[in-house]
């Protein structure tokens, strides 16, 4: 879990801004990249789950 430590900037006494550490910045950043990266593998995964499959031992076996 990503511990972060944010402060906000009030505006007319209501939250407005979030500043977050660089590091804590860019490890958020990191964490919604992979994040995308996994919804997109299994997005693919599904799009393909009813595709044809050809096994490691029919490939072997062509000329």
């Amino acid at each position: 879990m990503l511990d972060i430590h944010p402060s906000y900037i009030e505006k007319d006494g209501r939250a407005e801004f979030v500043v977050l550490a660089i590091e804590e910045f860019q490890a958020l950043q990191q964490q919604m990249e992979d994040l995308e990266d996994l919804l997109d593998l299994r997005n693919a995964k599904q799009e393909e789950a009813d595709a044809p499959t050809i096994t490691l031992d029919q490939i072997k076996q062509k000329p």
